[in-house]
């Protein structure tokens, strides 16, 4: 799996995927690649999500801490 390719880069190259089988631009030969393709382009993209996810949340619980601790000390 092609780790290094950017999110964006990921869903673009899906959506010509997507494009090209609603178009019928896809031969019955290249289908299965390009749907193994896909799965691997998905993977990366719900990867990406999760990473993004997580760091958002702890980006979000220092935030909070440091509300809390400043709170806390304008209290004393």
């Amino acid at each position: 799996m092609d780790e290094s390719i950017k999110y964006s880069e990921a869903i673009e190259e899906l959506e010509n995927i997507v494009n090209e089988i609603e178009d019928d631009r896809i031969s019955l030969d290249e289908l299965t690649n390009k749907l193994k393709r896909a799965s691997s382009l998905i993977k990366i993209c719900k990867k990406a999500l999760f990473e993004t996810e997580q760091e958002v949340k702890t980006i979000l619980d220092e935030m909070n801490e440091s509300s809390t601790e400043q709170e806390s000390s304008e209290e004393n």
